[in-house]
């Protein structure tokens, strides 16, 4: 739980070029949003929001590239206001998606999922080597080797664990890791001594909000996939909890991911998703109580009161968090790969549309420039793999299962997906 609540913000902020204080603020924004979208989840607020189930909610990766993109181009006050934006966007639309779930179904979230996994490889890759090739130090041997050990002792606590410790793999892989790159001369813990040990980060911390049009859209499309990736993980829980989901039950859970939005954005932190691990820990724990949950937020709300936890987190090596980042992000791209799975493709269009949406979204991460002589929203919307890869996938699968003469490919579900597709990949509580 605690361990993707951190990465998020230790990803993005490395991205965006924060300095190590600012990087300490945003984790502990996020774990307090995490932890009251958590409790807001498990105990709801009467028939308004919140699913009433035993789930762990915390930021999702599907919105580290596009807030990256907007931060480079707009600034930070672009990225909140956008964050609101959407949020405000999955409250008007929760209930409207609970009922037309079935247009995103497995072909689309598992092409979108694939992607999200795929586009943050490069920055794994930039925190692990550096930004600037011209450096001296700029892709040395024992970064790379650092890296290559963090990797190999998640592979060994994975295979020769199980159950809750094969859950710490990334927790452990940043604990060692940082504790090797002491002797490196890789650490710098100078910004921890002036951290408070109690407080909260004041809401709008970077400035009153902006609302570029091109970053509102990119973000709102955003939250159309965090709704996909929570509709199957509630649907999994209620199925594995004897209380199967109603639409509006659904659609209470998915307002309460709009909610994050709106936290987020006032209190410096992220869009949260429900997390996927929570769905395999209800089931092997057969603990099946929501206010083990809500417990379990209250963790998060008090981590997040503690400014110089969150500056120790802030200040891990470049190499350490791109390490474990590397085995996150492909493993995202493992569970979109293991989505389409679920898809028939054998006489049907879904190939071409897995293949083109795919294709669209690799472009701009592959060639960052390759919108560049479009306008500004442009190279936003279009210079998000994300943004890219959902609406090709959406569209196109519209046009070849939902239109006349299509060629439906597979089954619609009754309530919606069946199983989740998630870009969050860390260990849940």
């Amino acid at each position: 739980m605690y361990t993707g609540c951190v990465t998020v913000p230790l990803v993005f902020g490395a991205a965006a070029k924060l300095d190590t204080s600012t990087i300490g603020l945003l984790i502990n924004a996020d774990l307090l949003v995490a932890g009251l979208v958590t409790l807001l989840q498990a105990l709801g607020i009467g028939k308004v929001l919140g699913v009433r189930l035993p789930v762990v909610a915390g930021a999702t990766f599907t919105a580290v590239t596009p807030m990256i993109l907007i931060a480079g181009e707009y600034g930070m006050q672009a990225v909140y206001g956008s964050m609101i934006a959407a949020g405000v966007f999955g409250l008007l639309v929760a209930v409207p998606f609970a009922r037309a779930v079935r247009f995103f179904p497995p072909l689309v979230s598992g092409s979108v999922i694939t992607v999200i996994g795929l586009s943050l490889i490069g920055v794994a890759a930039g925190l692990i080597a550096g930004q600037d090739a011209t450096a001296k130090d700029y892709a040395a041997p024992s970064h790379l080797a650092l890296a290559g050990g963090i990797v190999l002792l998640i592979v060994v606590v994975n295979r020769c664990t199980s159950g809750f410790f094969s859950q710490l793999g990334v927790l452990l892989g940043l604990i060692v890791g940082t504790l090797v790159a002491v002797p490196m001369g890789l650490t710098d813990f100078s910004s921890v001594g002036g951290a408070d040990w109690f407080g909260l980060a004041s809401p709008f911390h970077f400035g009153a909000p902006h609302f570029p049009v091109a970053a509102v859209i990119s973000m709102c499309v955003v939250m159309l996939v965090t709704f996909t990736e929570s509709t199957a993980d509630m649907l999994a829980v209620g199925e594995m909890t004897g209380r199967p989901l109603s639409r509006k039950d659904l659609a209470r859970g998915l307002a309460a991911d709009g909610v994050s939005g709106i936290f987020g954005g006032i209190m410096n932190g992220f869009l949260d998703t429900v997390f996927a691990q929570n769905v395999g820990l209800v089931g092997m724990t057969k603990v099946r109580s929501r206010y083990v949950a809500a417990v379990a937020g209250g963790i998060l709300v008090a981590l997040a009161l503690v400014p110089k936890l969150g500056e120790i987190v802030a200040s891990l090596p470049g190499p350490v968090i791109g390490g474990a980042g590397l085995v996150m992000f492909a493993t995202v791209t493992s569970v979109g790969i293991n989505t389409l799975r679920k898809v028939e493709f054998e006489g049907t269009g879904n190939l071409l549309v897995v293949a083109v949406a795919i294709g669209v979204g690799m472009l701009p991460v592959v060639a960052p420039s390759f919108y560049h002589a479009f306008p500004t929203w442009v190279q936003i919307i279009g210079g998000s793999a994300i943004t890219s890869a959902t609406v090709a996938a959406f569209l196109l699968n519209l046009l070849f299962n939902h239109t006349p003469g299509g060629r439906k490919a597979e089954p619609e579900p009754e309530s919606g997906p069946a199983e989740k597709v998630v870009a969050d990949t860390a260990p849940a509580a």
